[in-house]
């Protein structure tokens, strides 16, 4: 099975899709309404942990997905699938905004990890963007393992870069 072949099938299945979608953030929801106030305590911590990454795995998949279409592949944005490239992302954007009602991020387990996940993902993509449209290859006779290195440093520094400021 292959990518587009999953993506066709999940256009043509979007009652489960959007049974997965919309009960993330109605779990969220009813979590937030009884542990009020309890959010960053043991059992609901680990609940919401669990939500997160049922959510933003996808959102971000989704995320780089539309990414690399629409700057890659120059796809318009009227064949976007609502069900694979705009759904994860709103589900994941308002899982996100309920469970900060409840709960800080700093204390939910392996947060810091996903948000590192976005931020490498984010900056990968950026790099690639810049390599795509400096057209590097056509007009430096460089061996590959150089620029392998090359976008290796870039990424380094950047990560660096991007944590330094927000940090």
């Amino acid at each position: 099975m292959t990518l587009r072949e999953f993506f066709d099938y999940l256009g043509s299945n979007p009652l489960v899709v959007l049974a997965f979608f919309i009960g993330i953030p109605f779990t969220a929801l009813i979590a937030g309404t009884l542990g009020k106030g309890e959010g960053n305590q043991s059992p609901w911590k680990y609940l919401y942990a669990t939500l997160i990454y049922l959510v933003c795995v996808p959102g971000i998949f989704a995320v780089a997905l539309s990414v690399y279409f629409f700057l890659f592949e120059r796809g318009s944005i009227m064949n976007a699938n609502v069900f694979v490239q705009i759904l994860p992302v709103l589900s994941m954007v308002l899982t996100l905004a309920i469970i900060r009602k409840n709960a800080s991020f700093d204390q939910i387990p392996g947060f810091d990890k996903l948000s590192s996940l976005m931020t490498m993902i984010g900056s990968v993509f950026i790099l690639m963007y810049l390599l795509d449209r400096l057209h590097l290859v056509a007009w430096v006779n460089v061996p590959i393992q150089y620029l392998i290195l090359i976008v290796a440093g870039l990424l380094f520094a950047f990560r660096y870069g991007m944590k330094s400021l927000i940090a």
